[in-house]
């Protein structure tokens, strides 16, 4: 994989204008173009057909948490709008999981296209052991997020947004054949921002990871064109 087809741009902005200028603005330097809760409630699907018409790579991150029918129906929305990959809560449990990729196999089937990713998230990287304790989860954070991710797997999920902090571990639990996506990314020169648990572009290509979303270092640095060539430059100096 080239070291910029690793790279996820998150767009989150709030409004179809914006997006279409960093779609436009940066274009094929990444690899995928990340739509979230945010510019799906502003743009709706008009923002997925504006990256798929581009010929890019569209990750709809919605992360679908519901009762099992209604993912599977969004899951066919999704599967229509020509999205290449999307997010469910693991946490949503196994008959969910289990309905979202039969119905994104249908659905693909049905209308003859390419069967998009599937992508199970663990436990969101804004959160802390603290965090989860509040929430009422007894077992420590490293083995919730472990639990979570054998469940998915065990149902054949095609990927796992996990934490940089969790990539050592769970690269172990996820097979060669699903993909491992790590938010919480920020090279050495950049922000920390509101995310707990962080890592460089290095450090996650060497603890496993295969994609990596990358928002505000690209989006508020001065030349975005410039601070993706920096991170592609550390991502294939990572490489063994």
């Amino acid at each position: 994989m080239a070291a910029r087809d690793r790279i996820v741009f998150a767009l989150d902005v709030g409004d179809l204008a914006e997006a279409r200028m960093w779609v436009d603005r940066i274009g094929t330097r990444v690899g995928w173009f990340k739509v979230g809760l945010e510019l799906f409630s502003a743009a709706g699907p008009e923002v997925v057909h504006l990256i798929t018409s581009s010929g890019l790579k569209c990750f709809l991150d919605l992360k679908f948490h519901d009762i099992p029918n209604t993912v599977a129906g969004a899951v066919r929305s999704a599967v229509r709008l020509r999205a290449h990959m999307m997010t469910v809560h693991i946490s949503g449990g196994r008959e969910m999981i289990r309905a979202a990729l039969t119905a994104g196999r249908q659905e693909s089937e049905a209308l003859k296209i390419p069967r998009p990713k599937i992508i199970g998230v663990s436990v969101l990287t804004s959160l802390s052991q603290d965090d989860l304790s509040g929430l009422g989860v007894g077992r420590p954070l490293r083995e919730h997020v472990g639990g979570l991710v054998e469940l998915a797997c065990e149902e054949g999920i095609d990927g796992i947004v996990c934490s940089p902090a969790d990539l050592p571990f769970v690269r172990e639990k996820v097979p060669r054949t699903a993909v491992i996506i790590t938010p919480g990314i920020r090279p050495a020169w950049s922000e920390k921002g509101d995310q707990k648990r962080i890592a460089t572009p290095s450090s996650a290509i060497q603890a496993g990871a295969d994609l990596m979303v990358i928002g505000r270092p690209i989006s508020r640095a001065q030349d975005p064109a410039y601070a993706i060539e920096k991170i592609v430059e550390e991502i294939e100096s990572s490489r063994p």
